[in-house]
């Protein structure tokens, strides 16, 4: 399966990491000793379940090196815009049905992790798989992590930071996938993006993961599926200066 490395964002003055990055894209902070992406890409590099990466977001003259990359885009200025371009430069050189997107921000991923979900993808002929990982396998890997959760009536959750995804399915609605990537730290926003009624009974604790998945699927015209991850790894992604001292110090017992 090929992958696209969303690697977008550029520096931003009001991000929390601004201290650290300095004027460094986001992509680029420095974490136990090599660039925050270069260790998503290590994985990638790794796993054998990666035929190529398109890097979407920086240069090639970042420094960012794998003998996967096949492509190097620009910067869209939107996560959905991004993993468009990714998906289709993959297809315009001959790659398959699915295409795995990969955040930047999680550098504890392993070769082990992106296996676990390409397979989990590959048993089922959905549109679009979403990693998700109860709070209490968050708590025990990275006690005080602090993720933001998602309350459903049967389990509370946060998103893993792979995902699976038909290049088909991101030809839809724009507007609407960019106010689902615009609000994916917020629960209350995610639930609104897909509708009013879904927010309410978010709300009154009326959903389910499973209610949530089929209203979204058919919402926005497509299959989609939960995949229930057992990876804490794939849900600690760096967005504070507290989570990348966390991630420092884990990655360099980890080596």
């Amino acid at each position: 399966m090929d992958a696209v490395l969303l690697a977008g964002g550029g520096s931003n003055p009001a991000d929390p990491l601004r201290a650290l990055s300095g004027e460094r894209p986001k992509a680029l902070l420095p974490i136990a000793g090599k660039p925050m992406a270069q260790w998503v890409l290590d994985a990638l590099e790794a796993s054998d379940r990666v035929t190529r990466v398109a890097v979407a977001g920086l240069p090639p003259e970042c420094g960012l090196r794998s003998s996967k990359i096949t492509a190097w885009l620009p910067d869209s200025q939107s996560i959905f815009a991004n993993a468009r371009s990714g998906a289709e430069a993959l297809l315009a050189a001959g790659g398959g049905p699915l295409v795995l997107l990969a955040s930047v921000d999680v550098p504890a991923l392993l070769p082990a992790h992106v296996a676990w979900v390409v397979d989990s993808a590959l048993e089922s002929e959905d549109d679009f798989y979403y990693s998700v990982i109860d709070r209490s396998t968050m708590e025990r890997s990275f006690p005080g992590s602090g993720r933001s959760y998602i309350r459903f009536r049967d389990r509370e959750v946060c998103g893993g930071d792979l995902t699976v995804i038909r290049p088909a399915a991101l030809a839809g609605s724009g507007p609407i996938w960019d106010r689902l990537t615009a609000g994916r730290k917020s629960a209350a926003r995610i639930a609104l993006a897909v509708g009013v009624d879904v927010l309410l009974r978010l709300l009154l604790r009326r959903l389910s993961v499973g209610d949530a998945v089929r209203i979204a699927s058919a919402r926005l015209g497509f299959r989609g599926r939960a995949l229930d991850c057992p990876h804490a790894e794939l849900g600690m992604d760096v967005d504070k200066p507290f989570q990348h001292a966390l991630l420092e110090r884990f990655l360099r017992e980890r080596s």
